[in-house]
């Protein structure tokens, strides 16, 4: 096995999805903060972008709906912060 820049990207995102959600069950990150749904995100992306090199349709599949759903937690957020600052 020839370990690639790609599969280190892969890594990375699984390890910052397992902290994320390591760091929710355990009280220390708030599931509505911005920096849940970012580290998500991000971290989904960073699957993502390795399973271009080395395909997998399942795993492409849960990363994909893992990256929309945090970018709807993410604009969720932001919309909240706007109705805020601008009330009707």
């Amino acid at each position: 096995m020839d370990y690639q820049w790609y599969d280190f990207m892969g890594n990375v995102g699984v390890i910052m999805i397992l902290t994320t959600y390591c760091l929710l069950q355990f009280g220390k990150i708030d599931s509505q903060s911005i920096i849940y749904s970012l580290l998500n995100m991000l971290g989904a992306l960073f699957v993502l972008i390795s399973l271009c090199f080395e395909f997998n349709f399942s795993a492409f599949i849960i990363e994909l709906f893992w990256f929309l759903i945090s970018v709807a937690g993410a604009l969720r957020f932001f919309r909240a912060k706007v109705a805020i600052r601008n009330p009707s």
